[in-house]
């Protein structure tokens, strides 16, 4: 294995980079992780030799999530080293990147889904803690989750390492991409990376792409009711998530529902729209043809209905024309009398 070590060996004003660098590993990179590259190779030969996470941060103006993300990148690619920290310390990186050409790895076997763990063999979880890249991802884990992580913590990044086979990277992406979104609880970590899992993602770039399609399809459904210049309000958020997650709708069906209930209450309405979609759920809708045919059929049904009122209608009008209604003229009980009795009583008078 070719090794290169980086020195700075010309001046004390002066930052030397190997073209080695610049040629096969900074155009790939973020910028965020070369600022941080560099700044380490700038403060290689400083007479503490060590610098902090937070300190890197303040001086790139970023935060320490991506101070964390871009050692990790570094560490990846075999440039750069550092210590692990002791009870949840920030970790001093020693200033001392290197360079190194490591094989890739394969990539793991397709995973098989199983119910989330309630327990773990503890063995089994001492023996991924020895393991240096996942005490790393318990370490950066703890860091985006501002805790001490819990036994249970470990127990369900475990699961998701062993038993979904995911990657440190993608594990971390998913840590990341939870609690920027608002959400801390493991519970619901576990949720998505179920979720990531039943949808084959893989990679960091996959996750990315789906996220980028859900955020595409919130903004949708908020155009689709008029609703511009803002994001989705938690309550919507949790309607959605139940459409396009629970529900396993696609997203033209939603906007689908979303148009029908601005044609009806010409306002907008998730609980409206929750109405409309969960029938269609019971209706075993899964595209736009079933709600083709769900339509012709309820105009078939109201047109049978119109028919059947119309029929009746004409009945009752017939039967009113043979029986005439009673008047003032003949609304009493008609009487008989006898003629000729009258006559005499009136000769009698």
């Amino acid at each position: 294995m070719r090794k290169l070590t980086l020195t700075n060996h010309v001046q004390s004003d002066t930052t030397v980079l190997e073209n080695e660098f610049i040629d096969h590993y900074m155009a790939e990179a973020n910028g965020e992780y070369v600022k941080v590259y560099l700044i380490l190779l700038r403060h290689l030969n400083e007479p503490s030799g060590t610098l902090t996470i937070s300190k890197i941060a303040d001086l790139l103006d970023i935060t320490e999530k991506d101070v964390i993300r871009a050692l990790n990148y570094w560490k990846k690619k075999g440039l750069l080293d550092y210590d692990m920290p002791v009870d949840g310390e920030t970790p001093a990186i020693p200033a001392q990147p290197r360079m190194t050409e490591e094989p890739s790895a394969p990539e793991p076997a397709a995973p098989s889904i199983h119910p989330a763990p309630t327990t773990t063999d503890v063995s089994s979880i001492e023996q991924y803690r020895s393991r240096k890249e996942f005490k790393e991802l318990l370490f950066v884990a703890e860091q985006y989750l501002c805790k001490t992580l819990s036994h249970s913590d470990v127990e369900s990044i475990t699961y998701f390492y062993e038993t979904l086979h995911m990657s440190a990277d993608l594990i971390e992406y998913l840590i990341e991409y939870c609690v920027e979104n608002g959400h801390t609880s493991m519970h619901y970590i576990q949720k998505v990376a179920l979720s990531w899992c039943e949808r084959h993602i893989k990679t960091v770039s996959e996750a990315k792409a789906s996220s980028m399609a859900y955020n595409k399809n919130c903004y949708s459904i908020l155009g689709a009711f008029g609703i511009k210049g803002r994001a989705p309000a938690p309550s919507e958020m949790e309607y959605i998530k139940r459409w396009t997650s629970e529900y396993g709708f696609s997203l033209d069906l939603i906007l689908n529902a979303c148009a029908r209930t601005m044609n009806a209450i010409h306002q907008p309405s998730f609980d409206y729209t929750e109405s409309i979609l969960k029938k269609w759920l019971e209706q075993s809708v899964k595209n736009i043809q079933d709600i083709e045919t769900l339509d012709a059929g309820f105009i078939r049904e109201k047109e049978a209905r119109e028919k059947e009122r119309r029929e009746k209608e004409l009945q009752r009008k017939s039967a009113a024309k043979i029986t005439p209604a009673p008047t003032k003229f003949n609304n009493f009980e008609n009487r008989s009398y006898d003629m000729s009795d009258l006559e005499r009583k009136l000769l009698q008078q």
